[in-house]
């Protein structure tokens, strides 16, 4: 796990990008909703959360270990849906110097209709794909490494150098790997070969613990996945980790870290982690971005008697 820093928490300084004045728009120009971008600072670094939509599963076979009826009771808590559940996508993008990371890169509009937003909010955000300098994969899940390719399979990132962790990589492409990995988690072999075979010569992979770039470290998380892992970022005295998968939505599974989740490899062992991460970022009181938290997927993790509960960053710190 990574290193408990003495630093003091990061200071959330978000800004939701366009101008404080709300303008008057007619219903009928506006039959969505405003685009999902949200902005903050980590020391110099600008945060720029970039929504990618959601998609919609039943409640019944979400949690492994626990009955249904208690699944719901946990999910009314917090005012969600206890008939259906909804994984939503955000991405979050960092400058950071002359350096632009993306980390994951969504579903690219691939997997359902209600999710594939990405592109549209990135051009809102004035954020361009050939911009983009690192693709930070945290994991090689379809809905974390879609984004890599458009539907006709070409780059979407065309200058990009992809990072992906080491033990991730060497799972996925190793043969005969395939019959060691539960059923549900097959499609993910051929799935990665074609994800990132338009980057044919650009991916590097990294060990646990090494730099992206300056500012940026990857920490091991596994469980999830074989090699799920996480990046810690920080600039001056600000710190935020980028927890990834270590949780999918926070209302269900921060209140219950124990929960087996669908979605995962070796659920023991990301139970295991996920309490782990879930401590040291409560302990310290570091910011973290949860790539399936509510959007604007960024806050902290806080106790609540002998419970964890997410926090999102306050509306208020946008008023200075």
């Amino acid at each position: 796990m990574f290193r408990r820093s003495a630093m003091l928490s990061a200071l959330a300084m978000p800004a939701l990008v366009g101008g404080a004045r709300a303008q008057a728009v007619p219903a009928a120009a506006a039959p969505g909703q405003v685009p999902g971008v949200y902005r903050f600072k980590v020391g110099d670094f600008l945060v720029t959360m970039v929504h990618d939509g959601y998609s919609r599963r039943p409640v019944e076979g979400l949690v492994r270990n626990a009955p249904v009826a208690d699944v719901r009771a946990v999910l009314a808590e917090s005012f969600l849906p206890t008939t259906h559940y909804d994984g939503v996508y955000t991405v979050p993008f960092i400058q950071a110097g002359r350096h632009l990371l993306a980390f994951d890169c969504g579903t690219g509009g691939q997997m359902s209709p209600t999710s594939g937003q990405m592109a549209a909010n990135m051009r809102f955000a004035g954020l361009r794909p050939e911009d983009v300098t690192h693709v930070v994969q945290t994991h090689f899940h379809a809905d974390h490494i879609n984004g890599l390719t458009t539907a006709d399979n070409l780059a979407f990132f065309p200058n990009a150098e992809i990072v992906v962790p080491e033990v991730e990589w060497a799972w996925w492409t190793g043969a005969g790997n395939e019959s060691r990995s539960p059923e549900s988690q097959r499609s993910h072999f051929a799935n990665t070969a074609r994800r990132f075979a338009p980057y044919a010569g650009r991916v590097r992979r990294i060990a646990a613990g090494a730099e992206v770039v300056p500012g940026v470290r990857s920490v091991a998380a596994y469980g999830h996945t074989p090699g799920h892992t996480l990046f810690h970022v920080a600039d001056g005295n600000q710190q935020l980790l980028v927890m990834a998968d270590t949780t999918h939505r926070p209302e269900l599974f921060v209140r219950r870290p124990d929960y087996y989740s669908l979605f995962e490899f070796d659920a023991p062992m990301a139970a295991e982690t996920r309490r782990k991460v879930l401590d040291q970022v409560a302990t310290d009181r570091i910011q973290v971005a949860g790539y399936h938290f509510p959007f604007p997927a960024t806050g902290f993790i806080g106790r609540d008697g002998n419970s964890l509960r997410y926090v999102p960053v306050s509306w208020s710190a946008t008023l200075g």
